[in-house]
């Protein structure tokens, strides 16, 4: 059977997120998405944790579902959350974070005991510490062997294991003897598989992939697909599967381009850049002359031992458009507008397993059976890649638009 899971994502006690980030709305979100198992995020902070102590039951294999639901109704959640590191180490100022995964809330219980020595847990849903990340895997794993780590959005500039401004160039020059202890690494939404496999370095590393959602609409932007029965599924079986790669599918993928960190560039200035235009302008911006951020193409540029992509950390991926962007360029409007969430509800709900089901499996001619052609058009353009990129940087988004067919009819149908 297959589970598609997003494990990376927060709750509403982290900074800006969606007060509807609560365990209802992301069960229900989770739902229409299509996603099977889901992250609690922010396990460490203590107010979600009594939520989620009060509001979900175990399963006996380490995963949860919701309480006074009925089973079919509540969707698989497994315990994690991510921490931020900010601390010195050789000379240079790291910010690293890392995405948690625990067994069960007693060992969730112990963790936030043992850091709360220490460390203010209560300000934030992603705790910011003062620790170098070796000595946090330290203790995570002291806590219990069964906790498993792997880096967070690894490419972005200014929080994760290879940024540019505050990451290292290997795991051992962060963890050291630890970095034996890492099976996986998180590519972020403006890295792809093929960019990783362009570093021989990261063969040996599983490619996982999130949503990192703040809000319950973009649950699910990321993701990863196993195959396990019914009676296989159980945390141990996830965390083994990762290590592994037994059991692991594909991920699915944001186009890295829309990542709003794929290119270099300045916001303010509002300049972005390739690597190439970048190194002969040494880094520094042609309209401001201060540094550029130096975006995540770059960064695998530098440490990237191949010309072309060979498969490594990854079983495959399959990159989507999100089901309401194809629907709000159908319709040529912002993908906040009423009536685009209106189609989209309308449509998820004539689907059996949710949106992943409209832009993963369904044949174009069942597709024509719950949505209008043009809105089909535009999902099967997607799946074949049929699009055009606009790159994000330096905390720009990008953006990808389908590529219609100029010669069919144009959509007629009245938005408002």
């Amino acid at each position: 059977m297959r589970y598609i899971a997003d494990f990376h994502l927060h709750s509403k006690y982290s900074r800006a997120t969606s007060r509807e980030m609560d365990l209802g709305h992301l069960n229900q979100w989770a739902k229409l998405k299509g996603i099977d198992i889901l992250g609690t995020g922010d396990f460490t902070h203590p107010l979600w944790f009594k939520e989620l102590e009060e509001k979900l039951t175990p399963l006996g294999n380490g995963l949860y579902q919701l309480k006074d639901i009925s089973k079919k109704s509540s969707i698989y959640f497994i315990l994690t959350t991510e921490i931020s590191c900010i601390y010195k180490k050789s000379g240079k100022t790291r910010r690293i974070h890392l995405l948690v995964f625990a067994p069960n809330l007693e060992v969730v219980r112990k963790l936030n005991q043992r850091l709360e020595k220490n460390y203010n847990l209560h300000s934030d849903g992603r705790p910011i510490l003062g620790i170098d990340a070796k000595e946090l895997l330290k203790i995570i794993l002291d806590v219990s062997p069964e906790n498993f780590v792997v880096p967070a959005h690894a490419w972005t500039p200014w929080y994760a294991i290879f940024g540019s401004k505050s990451g290292f160039d290997s795991l051992e020059e962060c963890f050291g003897e630890m970095a034996l202890e890492i099976y996986a690494l998180e590519t972020g939404l403006s890295s792809d598989p093929p960019m990783n496999w362009r570093w021989s370095y990261l063969d040996k590393y599983t490619l996982i992939s999130n949503s990192d959602a703040h809000s319950p609409e973009n649950l699910g932007r990321e993701a990863n697909v196993f195959e396990f029965s019914d009676k296989e599924i159980s945390y141990q079986k996830i965390i083994e599967s990762i290590k592994t790669r037994k059991n692991f599918v594909f991920t699915i993928e944001f186009f890295p381009e829309e990542g709003k960190y794929y290119l270099d560039g300045h916001r303010d200035c509002q300049i972005s850049l390739l690597p190439k235009e970048t190194k002969k302008l040494k880094g520094i911006c042609p309209v401001c002359g201060r540094p550029l951020t130096i975006g995540v193409l770059h960064r695998i540029d530098d440490l990237a031992d191949r010309e072309a992509p060979r498969q490594g950390g990854a079983p495959g991926f399959k990159s989507i458009i999100p089901l309401k962007e194809i629907i709000a360029q159908t319709y040529g409007v912002k993908k906040t507008a009423k009536k685009v969430k209106e189609k989209y509800l309308e449509l998820i709900k004539k689907t059996e397993k949710g949106e992943f089901s409209a832009l993963l499996d369904l044949e174009e001619k069942e597709l024509l059976k719950i949505a209008s052609p043009r809105i089909v058009q535009g999902i099967i353009k997607a799946r074949k890649g049929e699009i055009a990129k606009s790159a994000g940087y330096d905390g720009v988004y990008g953006e990808i638009k389908i590529l219609f067919e100029e010669s069919k009819r144009v959509f007629q149908e009245k938005i408002f």
